[in-house]
């Protein structure tokens, strides 16, 4: 018994210093910002310090920018993630065989996702430039497009080329998850399949696929929370334009917050963004149980 209280005293000691820097953080920003979201705290309002309630959730939900913002954080999000679901399955499928160079091409499909986002995100909108980005020249060198587009500065074009920017980077990770779970399956039932007069098509369908559920599941649920918090991409390709057509919730809760300092609304929306969020993790994992099941 003696023992046991010292290893709890011990073990207490250890996570201590962790609990103190999760608690200043995490926790104390949580709390500060569920204040902000109740309490007038804009410093160019004239009810500043005046307890607001829910009226500034209520504003949000009835405004109709919150919802068009809500509209394309979930094209972004959707989009972007069954693209690099897709892909990253796709490119696993094929690393996964065995022919000359595959162990090279493991090795080098990390490098988009090592890149930072700073990087990806200035690489890209160079390329699409209207004036003299690299696709550009591309589409014109191969007769698919006639003249220079400005990819970037048109509302149908930009939130698709930010997506396409994003699955670029964050396809290697899906494809390091997939991998891995291919790796895991046992070849010989791919044999006996083979011997039973399986193709290809079917045992995909039948063994590879149901392996990969769990995965997949997983890979869905980690992108779409990153996408949900999705802002330097935004900021670095677009800040938000043309027209709105690439202003998220995340961005907007910026643009609230440091260009119109209203930080009341801006924590409103980062709480809204949090309950969505939440919404779709806890909607994931149901799912997931139920496989499981």
């Amino acid at each position: 018994m003696r023992l046991r209280k010292e290893e709890e005293r011990y073990a207490l000691r250890l996570i201590t210093p962790s609990m103190i820097v999760v608690f200043g953080v995490i926790i104390i920003p949580i709390i500060t910002t569920l204040i902000y979201s109740l309490v007038n705290i804009d410093p160019l309002s004239s009810h500043r310090g005046e307890f607001a309630g829910l009226s500034f959730y209520t504003r949000a939900l009835s405004s109709k920018a919150f919802w068009q913002d809500l509209s394309r954080t979930l094209h972004f999000t959707v989009a972007s993630t069954a693209l690099e679901t897709v892909f990253g399955l796709l490119i696993a499928l094929l690393l996964n065989q065995t022919f000359p160079g595959v162990r090279f091409l493991r090795s080098i499909i990390i490098i988009p996702w090592a890149i930072p986002t700073v990087v990806n995100g200035s690489l890209w909108k160079l390329m699409l430039n209207g004036e003299y980005g690299v696709i550009n020249a591309l589409l014109t060198r191969f007769h698919l497009i006639s003249d220079y587009q400005s990819w970037l500065g048109s509302p149908k074009t930009a939130m698709w080329c930010i997506i396409i920017a994003d699955t670029w980077k964050m396809t290697p990770l899906a494809v390091i998850f997939f991998l891995a779970a291919l790796q895991g399956i046992d070849h010989a039932i791919y044999e006996a399949a083979r011997v039973d007069g399986a193709g290809a098509f079917r045992s995909f369908r039948a063994i590879t696929l149901p392996a990969l559920r769990p995965t997949i599941m997983v890979i869905i649920v980690m992108r779409t929370v990153e996408k949900f918090k999705a802002f330097d991409i935004f900021y670095l390709m677009t800040r938000g334009g043309p027209a709105n057509s690439t202003k998220t919730l995340m961005y907007d809760t910026y643009l609230e917050a440091f260009t119109h300092l209203n930080y009341s609304e801006a924590a409103t929306y980062a709480y809204l963004i949090a309950f969505v969020v939440a919404l779709l993790t806890l909607v994931y994992v149901k799912l997931m149980q139920r496989e499981e099941g």
